[in-house]
């Protein structure tokens, strides 16, 4: 009976592991969001991650709309840092259902940037 226990046990670890990595290795969807950055922030109890907020503004006028994100990247953070203010470009993926906060509090992860004129 034990080693029946154990051995679902092993497969449920398994299974959380590789559904862990599928979530985050496979992206849903990808794309660009145009806008300047607000803030980014290296946040977090337990597992520190870098958060941030884009400002997206379609029209001079109008109401910007918020796009927020995770930088899984130390590299891809700190030039992001370097153009808080001006107006950019983010490439990022969207990874569904990740099954723990300490990869990020979004869904949306940001690979790379581009200062836009």
């Amino acid at each position: 009976m034990l080693k029946a226990l154990m051995w679902i046990v092993g497969v449920l670890v398994l299974a959380a592991a590789g559904f862990t990595f599928f979530t985050l290795h496979w992206a849903y969807a990808s794309g660009e969001r145009d806008g300047y950055v607000q803030k980014l922030s290296k946040r977090g109890w337990l597992c520190k991650t870098w958060e941030g907020e884009m400002a997206m503004v379609t029209m001079p006028g109008t109401v910007a709309e918020k796009f927020a994100f995770t930088v899984p990247s130390e590299a891809v953070a700190r030039k992001i840092n370097a153009s808080l203010g001006k107006r950019a470009a983010l490439h990022y993926e969207q990874h569904r259902w990740i099954p723990n906060s300490c990869f990020g509090d979004t869904e949306y992860f940001v690979t790379d940037i581009r200062v836009t004129p």
